[in-house]
């Protein structure tokens, strides 16, 4: 006859210890492959807008990003903004520059689509409309959750690229034309890929979609 052989109480520790260490290893491994695990979701509907003509919403890998445009500070750009929002012009667009916890950048319509990306001429691409003047003459805090345009390699001119900030950047006022300011959903953008030792992202993430209040609702 076998007899049963009785764990130790060292044993029934160090099992113990095993099982909560197997079971920690596990659920950090499904945290950190599932990054938007804890960023909460934005509920449009339950929101309340003063000007809803100049609220557009971002849709990225870890949900929803309000942002109020400002016309009254730079109606040139945000009316150039609008345009290609409209038109659908961001949609599948690359986070192709992200500088961790200060900014992500996106916008290149030329060599930054999904399916079409270009990695040696990224950011330097150019829509379909002439270049605008940037507008900077106004003063604006440039703080965190600031969205502006970039500049392109032309100087003070202004084509399709914008940046997001993650973190205030005072002088940044009177070097871009700001656009407008994240209102809701700010933490699902500290949650976009950046690059590993670089600034531009190999494999970036994208903008799933670019619309006005008005196109979501109607």
């Amino acid at each position: 006859m076998l007899k049963k052989v009785k764990q130790s109480k060292s044993e029934k520790i160090l099992l113990t210890f095993l099982f909560l260490l197997a079971f920690f290893s596990l659920s950090s491994f499904f945290i950190l492959k599932n990054k938007c695990l804890f960023v909460e979701n934005v509920n449009i509907k339950k929101i309340n807008f003063n000007k809803p003509e100049n609220i557009s919403i971002m849709n990225i890998n870890c949900g929803d990003v309000v942002i109020e445009l400002m016309p009254d500070i730079s109606p040139n750009s945000v009316k150039r903004f609008k345009t290609f929002i409209k038109n659908k012009e961001y949609d599948n667009v690359a986070f192709h520059r992200v500088v961790d916890g200060f900014l992500v950048q996106a916008g290149d319509l030329e060599f930054g689509k999904k399916g079409n990306m270009n990695y040696t001429y990224i950011g330097s691409g150019k829509s379909k409309y002439d270049l605008i003047k940037s507008e900077k003459n106004k003063p604006f805090d440039f703080k965190k959750g600031t969205v502006g345009f970039a500049k392109s390699k032309d100087g003070d001119m202004e084509d399709s690229e914008f940046f997001i900030l993650l973190a205030d950047a005072p002088l940044f006022e009177g070097e871009y034309t700001p656009l407008g300011k994240v209102t809701h959903g700010f933490e699902a953008l500290t949650k976009i890929k950046a690059g590993n030792k670089s600034e531009y992202v190999l494999r970036p993430d994208f903008i799933n979609s670019l619309r006005m209040l008005s196109e979501i609702f109607n």
